[in-house]
């Protein structure tokens, strides 16, 4: 910190504390000296308690890394494996069935199945863009991505292609076929929409016909005999048929319906975490500035599109009239969910009493939860959650002791708040090999908290690789997924979702599609998260969003874990069964060459804009120029591997010296176009991007737990320091 201000015992940089004071507290009307005496006692209470937690980790780790070291000549005995994780108490015992007893969940996250959007809460027009995506037009998504062929004439390029609208305009009436059915005859026949004594009449030429679910109506806009809108419902998702004889899609269609526009994002998580580069102060006062504006609903952002200036603000709620006549609102915005920061790391921002920096998680905890106090006390202009509640996502917790801090820390939360006692519920993220083997544990130990679980791949294999690094090589990273633990993994975190009675009461959520402009292949392959039980899965766009609502129209989630609850629950021994590379001299020159090539490559593609702009999510394009929307998950998985070849001879430090210099070049061409671009090539030996992307290898054994944050950290601190 370059100027601080002393309060009580704390030193804050003085950029959060005039935040805080001048534009945090006065909104909530919390006084100014109790609120950081308090905040000062759960730092003091909180942060020993933490430590100690990290260092457990490491005495862990060690244990693991020393037994596998002293059978290294051996071959792998997972029986013996299984029984010594629990004589170190790794593996715990999960105790007997429960179900949780959260209250006061909203029915997005409850109730409703739907996609899900993370986005970077420090860039703000990202995090408006993502709670506006509550609704979303159908023909936009289709028209302007890869979900609609090109062939056969049906360019997106240069202006209004009707042979392409016209495919567009069939593929949305097939979804209503599908989603919304007639008694008889399709929508594609449709001349008009009415409303006659509560019933939707779907006028055929001569014909009229209704719906096969009549009270899939929920309501309409404008006259019954020639309505605006036509509000329908399928699997508690909405459909907003929008009619407009004169607009110019409109006045092709039979019937003039000129959109359909969906329900998409239910749910958004605005995060400070991986998708985010904060280091400092500044860094912190513009994440919390921008959550306080979507809390309070006068977040906005202007800039320049199109050679237009653009000002974008949160949306307003969405007004009907009900079948039988009484208005009613729809949420215009997206439910919002908070990730902060995990246990890890800690921040300048805040010197505890003794000048170390507080636990960046600790902070998160209170200033987020503070911001949410105008939605819960219903100071803000837009509400958030009509259930009284604020969604806190917590990453990279080990295991059942560590979410009990977190469940803690949110208690002493709302009581320096104020706020009843289980307001801040908890999203436990199953990334963690420890979490994953003790998740009944896990849950148990927020079951009165808990309104979110999830998968995910990358963080969850970077632990997997750190965790297992003495064992042996593994396999290559482009095989991971085809491998036996991934599949257990991604299965009984939905068994013991479903056997703790998550249905009804919490969400289960899948990972992210990372290739947001092969929509095509989300619409195939997408399916298979809500099939796997999972009521929400992340995508990366609005536009993703829209497109992957289509899932959830076609299958009934929650009838889906009804099915799933009946299956015996998949195990831990295969979970337990570690990637091992059988034979090192399994794989050629080139198979060796192109791994590194493709984890180099990403490294650098992302650490470089971490670095020198700090840009913690973009769209980086990979090895063969696909754009992948990378944060520190992938780059976690990606270092890790190398690391573990090349800690086991699969390859050496000259040859992955050689590869990150080359793929340095690779990656500078991809960014030419990018005028605050600065090549690394231009001076490799002062590159600070460069030299904390070959940390990440070289020093990848000994970073805790595999986690890249502090190396990024250090080089990103270095070069704000170098700019001041």
């Amino acid at each position: 910190m370059t100027n601080v201000i002393k309060i009580g015992n704390l030193q804050v940089d003085a950029e959060l504390a005039d935040f805080v004071n001048r534009e945090l507290l006065t909104k909530i009307s919390r006084d100014e000296a109790e609120f950081w005496s308090g905040f000062e006692e759960i730092i003091f209470e909180f942060s020993p308690r933490n430590s100690k937690l990290l260092v457990e980790r490491e005495q862990l780790q060690e244990k693991i890394d020393n037994w596998h070291r002293e059978r290294r000549a051996e071959k792998h005995n997972a029986a013996e494996y299984k029984q010594f994780l629990i004589d170190i108490g790794y593996l715990e015992d999960e105790g007997g069935d429960f179900e949780i007893s959260t209250t006061n969940v909203d029915t997005e996250i409850a109730k409703q199945a739907g996609p899900q959007l993370v986005v970077p809460v420090k860039n703000a027009r990202f995090a408006l863009n993502a709670a506006n995506a509550r609704w979303g037009s159908l023909y936009d998504a289709l028209y302007g991505t890869d979900a609609i062929s090109e062939e056969g004439g049906c360019e997106r390029s240069g202006g209004y292609n009707p042979l392409r609208g016209d495919k567009v305009i069939e593929f949305a009436k097939d979804f209503l076929d599908h989603s919304c059915p007639l008694l008889e005859g399709s929508h594609k026949e449709v001349t008009a929409y009415q409303i006659e004594n509560g019933i939707l009449k779907a006028r055929l030429g001569e014909r009229t016909s209704g719906l096969v679910n009549a009270s899939a109506l929920k309501g309409y806009v404008g006259d019954t005999a020639q309505p605006s809108n036509v509000l329908l419902s399928n699997n508690d998702l909405h459909i907003d048929i929008q009619i407009d004889q004169n607009s110019e899609i409109g006045s092709s269609d039979l019937a003039g319906v000129k959109d359909l526009v969906l329900e998409s994002a239910i749910t958004t998580i605005q995060d400070c975490e991986d998708s985010v580069a904060a280091v400092d102060g500044s860094d912190k006062v513009e994440i919390y500035r921008n959550w306080l504006g979507l809390i309070n609903g006068d977040l906005s952002d202007t800039f320049l599109k199109g050679g237009a200036q653009v000002t974008r603000n949160l949306r307003e709620d969405r007004e009907f009239t009900s079948p039988t006549g009484e208005v009613f609102t729809l949420p215009g915005r997206s439910m919002l969910l908070v990730r902060n920061v995990g246990h890890l790391m800690r921040n300048n921002a805040i010197a505890d009493s003794n000048g170390d920096d507080v636990f960046e998680g600790i902070m998160d905890a209170v200033i987020t939860s503070a911001a949410a106090v105008l939605d819960i006390e219903h100071k803000n202009r837009l509400t958030n959650s009509r259930a009284g509640s604020v969604y806190i996502v917590k990453p990279k917790m080990h295991g059942p002791k560590e979410v009990a801090f977190t469940c803690d820390l949110f208690a002493a939360v709302e009581n320096l708040l104020g706020l009843a006692r289980n307001t801040i519920k908890v999203g436990i993220m199953d990334e963690e090999r420890r979490t994953t083997l003790n998740l009944k544990a896990c849950i148990r130990a927020a079951s009165d908290r808990v309104m979110f679980i999830n998968t995910g791949f990358l963080d969850r294999t970077g632990d997997e690789i750190h965790t297992s690094m003495e064992a042996g090589p593994m396999i290559p990273k482009t095989k991971m997924k085809e491998s036996a633990w991934i599949a257990a993994y991604e299965d009984r975190n939905v068994d013991i979702g479903l056997a703790c009675g998550l249905k009804g009461k919490a969400q289960i959520g899948k990972g992210m599609w990372a290739m947001p402009d092969l929509m095509a292949a989300m619409v195939e392959q997408k399916i298979g998260h809500p099939t796997a039980g999972a009521n929400t899965a992340w995508v990366p766009s609005p536009t993703a969003a829209v497109l992957h609502a289509l899932h959830y129209h076609q299958l009934h989630v929650f009838g889906r874990q009804d099915e799933i609850k009946t299956r015996p629950c998949a195990e831990i021994d295969e979970i337990l069964r570690i990637p091992l590379l059988e034979d090192s001299n399994s794989l050629a020159e080139h198979e060796i060459q192109n791994e590194l090539d493709n984890n180099a490559q990403g490294i650098l593609g992302y650490v470089v804009r971490w670095i020198d702009q700090g840009i913690g999510c973009s769209k980086v394009p990979d090895i063969n120029n696909v754009g992948l929307m990378e944060d520190r998950a992938t780059l976690r998985i990606s270092s890790q591997h190398i690391a573990n070849w090349l800690h086991h001879g699969i390859c050496s430090e000259e040859q992955v010296r050689e590869t990150m210099e080359r793929m340095a070049g690779v990656v500078d061409a991809q960014n030419k176009e990018d005028p605050l671009y600065k090549a690394m090539t231009d001076d490799l030996a002062s590159s600070a991007a460069f030299k904390a992307a070959c940390d990440l290898i070289y020093d990848g054994l000994s970073q805790p737990s595999g986690y890249t944050e502090p190396i990024l950290h250090g080089g990103r601190l270095q070069k704000k320091s170098e700019s001041i």
